[in-house]
């Protein structure tokens, strides 16, 4: 490939980012949740299936690269939670970013998706779980510190999965995830 043609690629690739960017925006920051919880995190309708999708279409590396984009986006939107940089930092890009882990399964046809998803949507929930965990708990290592920052984060975190699932599986049967590559 010459260095135009990769130059081009780059270029299709970064739009197809920020469309993706752009509908997750529509879809998890825009349009109203399913259910908010109160310290943030909520059920969207299928706000992370653009995210994930474009991993799964393009890669973990630029997967992660929309991701973290989003993250800094969504952070400066209004109705983030933010009480400290780090946290900021964990909830929001690195979260956001771990959902790019999904692009590691792009060549996988059958199962690919759902585990990409799976493990996507679980480095969100470390990244969150982390989160409650140092900022959000009284006693951050203790066991009910624990159980109440897993309990928190998988009470949104586990129908944001299913939901994204069954989205990313109607949306396959459509062949759509490879047009115009």
């Amino acid at each position: 490939m010459t260095e135009q043609a990769k130059s081009a690629q780059r270029v299709k690739i970064l739009s197809e980012a920020t469309i993706f960017i752009a509908l997750s925006i529509v879809l998890k920051d825009i349009l109203p949740p399913i259910w908010h919880m109160p310290q943030g995190g909520s059920v969207t309708i299928a706000g992370l299936v653009p995210l994930i999708w474009f991993a799964l279409r393009r890669g973990a590396k630029w997967g992660i690269f929309a991701g973290f984009v989003y993250g800094l986006v969504h952070a400066l939107l209004p109705g983030s939670y933010v009480v400290h940089p780090v946290q900021g930092f964990l909830d929001y890009p690195l979260a956001f970013a771990a959902l790019g882990v999904a692009g590691l399964f792009k060549n996988v046809r059958v199962a690919g998706p759902a585990i990409g998803t799976a493990l996507a949507i679980f480095g969100r929930f470390m990244c969150s779980f982390l989160s409650g965990l140092l900022f959000f708990v009284e006693n951050p290592f203790s066991t009910e510190g624990i159980i109440a920052s897993a309990v928190y984060n998988g009470t949104y975190l586990i129908p944001e999965f299913v939901i994204t699932i069954i989205v990313l599986y109607v949306l396959l049967g459509t062949k759509l995830l490879h047009v115009y590559e």
